[in-house]
């Protein structure tokens, strides 16, 4: 039987679940896989045959004394807070559920605790690459924890200074997205939503991990390029003094992201993984806008995107009509091929394929030696 492959999901939006799913589907049928999250519901529907097992939710967990909140943070680690029954509940149960099932990788998405908690377990485990500052020790520990590194994105996407051994022991899968909705034409995309085939149109994109993007910058854009449609799709964040247009339409959470992406000329979006990907797998020249996140993870993919000539950026949301109209038109100038070369439409495979070889070649053997373990030489280990 082959070694089950384990997970650890985050829960904050939806991108690190979708992407497991995407590898998951990928997995031989016989692979046992099972799924460590405190969001099972965003695994509702998956078809493959895995084992969900719900964790607490550790997010706003109450410290319970002042004493204990006043301890400071090892640098060693990022959010260790003390007393919390959450973060207890969550390890034992890790702990107990990858000895349980003999689990033969650990694959982290994302932590770096988790990721140095699988290690003095002896559990073998991958961290998922993310973009940022990330030259910590707590990050380079859990990365050298790691007997390898999953970077979901294409090798060029690399930053400059992430250092040479870790990135040795890194696996690029090409562009990851995990839509797989069929991608039409400009022409088709906009005949089935009902849109001018004539009239550029600006399609505003954010994904789930936010708090939406700030529509008070839109209406300046708006009024910036008036024979333009905007087109805004999910959340927004307003500010309370903002004034409407009528080519500026905020239509939310929408079925069929893929064909407003399809229809537009231009795209504007956060930085997020997946909404990158999304964007390369349809060729649309980006403004790339990136969100705050920790460790500066989508300012520095905005920095890669722009290096590679596959999008155009501003330092912030521009104010005035000149900065939006100078903003654009360096957008217009975008050569579409360099953000389509980012999207590999095999990636899933490939990080599938390059996880389940991993597994076995770690474990190969590993029966015969266990049929001889008076044979083999002992390992003393030594308290430290």
């Amino acid at each position: 039987m082959k070694k089950p492959i384990s997970f650890f999901v985050h829960h904050q939006g939806r991108g690190h679940a979708n992407r497991t799913m995407a590898l998951v589907s990928e997995f031989a049928k016989d692979r046992p896989v099972s799924v460590l999250t405190a969001g099972p519901h965003l695994f509702d529907g998956f078809g493959r045959d895995i084992e969900i097992v719900p964790l607490p939710n550790m997010i706003g967990a109450g410290v319970p004394t002042p004493r204990l909140y006043a301890e400071p943070t090892p640098s060693v680690m990022h959010c260790v807070p003390l007393g919390v029954s959450e973060m207890r509940r969550t390890m034992r149960t890790i702990l107990d559920h990858l000895d349980d099932r003999d689990t033969g990788l650990f694959v982290v998405d994302v932590s770096c605790e988790i990721g140095l908690l699988a290690r003095a377990a002896s559990v073998p485990s991958i961290q998922i690459r993310m973009h940022g500052d990330r030259g910590d020790i707590g990050h380079v520990g859990a990365y050298e924890a790691a007997v390898g590194m999953l970077a979901p994105f294409d090798e060029r996407m690399e930053q400059d200074d992430y250092p040479a051994r870790l990135r040795a022991k890194t696996f690029y899968s090409g562009g990851l997205c995990t839509t797989l909705d069929a991608v039409p034409g400009k022409a088709e995309a906009r005949a089935k939503l009902g849109l001018d085939p004539t009239h550029e149109i600006v399609v505003v994109l954010t994904g789930g991990g936010g708090s939406g993007t700030p529509y008070a910058p839109l209406t300046v854009a708006a009024r910036a390029a008036p024979d333009a449609l905007w087109l805004v799709l999910g959340p927004t964040h307003r500010e309370g003094h903002e004034t409407d247009f009528s080519n500026c339409q905020e239509l939310g959470w929408v079925r069929g992201v893929t064909d407003y992406l399809a229809a537009a000329d231009i795209v504007i979006a956060s930085a997020g993984d997946n909404t990158v990907h999304e964007i390369a797998r349809v060729g649309r020249p980006l403004v790339v806008m990136p969100e705050w996140r920790y460790f500066g993870e989508q300012t520095r993919k905005a920095e890669a995107l722009v290096r590679l000539g596959a999008a155009v950026s501003a330092p912030a949301w521009p104010g005035d009509l000149i900065g939006w109209q100078a903003l654009l038109e360096r957008a217009r100038g975008l050569e579409t091929q360099a953000i389509a070369s980012l999207y590999d439409a095999e990636a899933a495979r490939k990080a599938a394929g390059w996880l389940e070889g991993l597994c076995d070649e770690l474990w190969a053997g590993a029966t015969e030696a266990d049929a001889k373990t008076s044979a083999a030489p002992a390992l003393s280990v030594v308290a430290g």
